[in-house]
């Protein structure tokens, strides 16, 4: 039996916590960002801030070496630990436990990549955010999504879902599909579009924020780091999608009176996640 779940503040207000007057930064959840390759560092700047800007206590980024002083420059608050590879990841390693993981942004489809994502698969229990190219390799080694644990999101715009769950020839047959997915890998599907959908097996959500200022370079990469600080300070898995797209959405709302829909890029995003978050208090 399907169910379509409208998005709006009414629905939010069902979980949404305001922070603890008395909580500290050990508490507020350690989000790990997996992402980049020469060139697309740029993703994992936004998608580390955007989980920042999202009340995460600490964040964390692997990188390629070749990011290192980017990331140390551009964003003083995020840790930072290099693969050994200059330009690309080769083999995911760190020695804590992060609360949620993000994976994806910038991270490029390098062979050396696409073993390290296997190997990371292999072994990581933690609640995961998968987006970008880790969805591409993802859709290239189809055997690979036995290995996706219980409940991991995966954040695919229209072409990465096509490559994950084949063409489709009608609205209708892309939603049976997607459910077919989500339901045989259980896994919660975060469908990017005007609007975004999200599918949680037999259950559909549909957002109602955001307009087409959204449609820019680094918006996704911005979701997968609201949606992993969300996962890391404790939300489940469902409660951090809908959270993080509403609030990824609403942003858009609240600035394009002052931006215009063309002037919008996907730091105007971060820079609005405090007002998204003043609006539901």
């Amino acid at each position: 039996m399907i169910t379509s779940v409208s998005i709006d503040k009414n629905e939010i207000l069902k979980f949404y916590k305001p922070i603890a007057v008395d909580t500290h930064k050990g508490i507020q959840g350690h989000a790990l960002l997996i992402g980049g390759s020469y060139g697309k560092i740029g993703a994992v700047c936004l998608s580390s801030k955007a989980a920042l800007k999202t009340g995460c206590g600490l964040v964390t980024v692997f990188i390629p070496k070749c990011g290192y002083e980017i990331l140390q420059i551009a964003i003083p608050e995020v840790m930072v630990l290099t693969d050994a590879k200059k330009r690309c990841i080769s083999n995911i390693s760190f020695d804590f436990q992060p609360n949620a993981i993000g994976i994806g942004p910038g991270i490029g489809q390098h062979e050396l990549t696409q073993k390290a994502f296997l190997k990371f698969l292999k072994t990581n229990t933690t609640p995961l955010v998968i987006d970008a190219d880790a969805l591409n390799i993802l859709s290239q080694n189809k055997a690979w999504f036995l290995l996706l644990q219980s409940g991991s999101i995966l954040t695919p715009h229209p072409k990465e879902l096509e490559r994950l769950i084949g063409k489709w020839t009608s609205e209708e047959e892309k939603f049976e599909k997607t459910i077919s997915f989500s339901l045989q890998y259980n896994v919660i599907i975060v469908m990017k579009g005007a609007p975004t959908h999200i599918i949680d097996g037999e259950t559909i959500y549909k957002n109602t924020t955001g307009n087409p200022a959204l449609a820019t370079a680094g918006s996704g990469d911005v979701l997968t780091g609201i949606i992993t600080s969300l996962l890391a300070q404790g939300h489940e898995p469902i409660q951090a999608a809908i959270l993080g797209v509403y609030l990824h959405g609403l942003t858009a709302d609240i600035a394009v009176s002052k931006t215009g829909i063309q002037s919008f890029i996907a730091s105007d995003i971060i820079d609005h996640l405090g007002e998204a978050f003043l609006s539901l208090e």
